[in-house]
């Protein structure tokens, strides 16, 4: 939790029903004929610039699939089957069965099966309500209480960790609200990443969470496989139970229900004393790294990748740099810096680091903060910049990084015990600014020109310093980027929104060296209405400013 899951989130300017179940019962049918089709080997390789495949190995955990904690390591479960999701709500566990002898449940008889959920009074059992901490506790502890769980209570285990993937039905809602749109935003955020703690199964690959106005969101298990592989199952998802599937007027799921149906099957644990302690110190320790956590999201509406697109320069490239003066502005220094980039060229390829603090970056940066320096030539070294960068993600891409080598010869190291001074000091220097691009893969699933407001908002994830960020950008439709800023309270170096401000100005002014000195000007959206998920009022746009404002105008 916070250190390693990440989070997805639902559409940022619209909710398709305000109906819980319904929500809930249109996404898990989607999210199951996904895993339909990735059964039957119908979800096409990812093409890299249209011609090369990418290693789809990854794909294959997606579902079925949890962590197990061990005393000196993890190991991941997958299953070849589950015809059934673990449900999370107000403290209680439930199994709901997701097929019938005919096959996958309706949308409606899985909206019924929520709503009966909602609908159950009866109460947590002691400490049942936070068991699900003991998964963001550290492993050593979670694997030592988990051999006593499995012993005591070992269907109601089986039941959450061989499900499908875990369901969460918040009590509370979530998304932007008009009354304080920036609060609300970030609010939402934390809720993804972390919860309260105790209201997510960490372990499940996901957790598919739904909130009570029937907003959505992710919570993702980071070691069976890498955010484009969650990023494509979930824009699925958000337009399947859009476009394809849909919702009555009255907002519910489409079809009729099935009362002939079994109510969902309460899971009861048996928790001994010893566990109960256990889990109320799991219980204490994810609250303090949840409250610890300041997250900040916020669309930039100024410009988007048709504008740097115009301008004849990469859009990642050009908010990697950009990126780099907003940091310089925040701290006053330069840092090592973290890009995750794919390295799925290669057969089970995942990740590898693109080093984006560059000479040529910091070039250019001086050159923005030193008065005497023209237009053109910070225009000049601002490409130069994005040259390199570009330079080292096609070289991280192709197996020519560095990161993981080292890695792998500092591991070759321990085992051996053989002391390295170089790679011990490798080994320890801080990644103060990670970041990551989120990308759009199936941009044909969306109309972002009919339907601007339904595309995806990316996510975020928890930074890898103490005293650092976690940066994550996605680019919604042709205009706008939306930015997932993570730190820590605890940090006096840090600070999520005043970040936020920086990345703005930052953008700002590098836009400004393409348009002769003009400034953007953000694009206004419209705002849905508060009780109702459909149609949109127009709004004018918000400054951002302290931390109480953001840029983003509208919902």
């Amino acid at each position: 939790m916070v250190n390693s899951n990440y989070y997805m989130m639902d559409f940022l300017y619209v909710t398709p029903t305000p109906v819980q179940a319904a929500r809930a019962g249109n996404a898990v049918h989607a999210l199951l004929l996904y895993r339909h089709r990735l059964n039957r080997q119908e979800i096409l390789p990812t093409l890299l610039m249209g011609m090369r495949p990418l290693c789809s190995a990854q794909y294959e955990k997606i579902f079925n699939t949890t962590r197990i904690p061990g005393l000196q390591k993890d190991h991941i479960r997958h299953l070849r089957d589950s015809r059934h999701v673990a449900v999370f709500h107000r403290g209680r566990f439930f199994r709901v069965g997701t097929h019938s002898p005919s096959g996958l449940l309706s949308p409606r008889a899985l909206e019924q099966q929520f709503q009966r959920i909602l609908d159950d009074p009866s109460p947590a059992c002691p400490q049942e309500e936070h068991l699900a901490a003991l998964t963001a506790a550290p492993r050593d502890m979670w694997a030592q209480v988990r051999s006593s769980l499995k012993i005591q209570a070992e269907d109601a285990l089986e039941a959450v960790e061989g499900a499908a993937f875990f369901v969460s039905l918040d009590s509370e809602p979530a998304g932007l609200t008009r009354e304080d749109p920036a609060a609300s935003l970030d609010a939402y955020a934390r809720a993804l990443l972390a919860g309260r703690g105790h209201d997510r199964w960490f372990d499940k690959s996901f957790t598919l969470i739904v909130f009570s106005n029937g907003k959505l969101g992710l919570s993702v298990e980071h070691s069976w496989a890498d955010c484009p592989i969650s990023g494509h199952m979930w824009e699925f998802t958000l337009a399947t139970e859009c476009f394809q599937l849909g919702y009555s007027a009255d907002g519910h799921c489409k079809g009729h229900p099935e009362p002939s149906l079994p109510q969902p099957q309460r899971l009861h644990w048996d928790l001994p004393e010893k566990i109960r302690l256990s889990i109320s110190l799991a219980l204490r320790g994810a609250k303090t790294l949840s409250g610890n956590i300041d997250c900040h999201v916020f669309p930039f509406s100024h410009f988007g990748k048709s504008f740097i697109k115009r301008c004849h320069l990469s859009s990642d490239s050009f908010t990697q740099v950009a990126l780099q003066l907003a940091h310089f502005r925040d701290r006053g220094e330069f840092c090592l810096t973290y890009e995750s980039t794919m390295t799925r060229l290669f057969l089970e390829g995942r990740t590898e680091t693109v080093r984006s603090c560059t000479r040529e970056a910091c070039n250019f940066v001086r050159a923005m903060e030193d008065k005497e320096k023209t237009e053109p030539q910070r225009r000049a070294l601002f490409r130069l910049a994005v040259e390199k960068h570009q330079a080292l993600l096609k070289a991280a891409m192709s197996g020519q990084g560095v990161d993981r080598h080292l890695f792998a010869l500092y591991i070759v190291s321990q085992f051996l015990h053989l002391r390295s001074p170089f790679l011990d000091q490798v080994h320890s220097e801080q990644w103060q600014l990670a970041t990551s691009q989120i990308p759009v893969q199936q941009i044909h699933l969306f109309d972002v020109h009919n339907y601007p407001d339904y595309v995806s908002s990316g996510g975020g994830f928890g930074p890898a310093d103490d005293h650092g960020y976690g940066v994550s950008y996605i680019f919604m439709g042709d205009d706008t980027i939306t930015f997932h800023i993570s730190s820590k309270k605890s940090s006096t170096k840090t600070d999520s929104h005043r970040l936020g401000q920086h990345i703005e100005d930052a953008l700002l002014d590098v836009a400004s060296l393409f348009q002769e000195g003009q400034r953007p000007k953000p694009r206004c959206r419209g705002l849905p209405e508060e009780d109702s998920g459909h149609g949109s009022s127009s709004l004018p746009c918000h400054r951002r400013g302290s931390k109480a404002t953001t840029k983003s105008t509208n919902f």
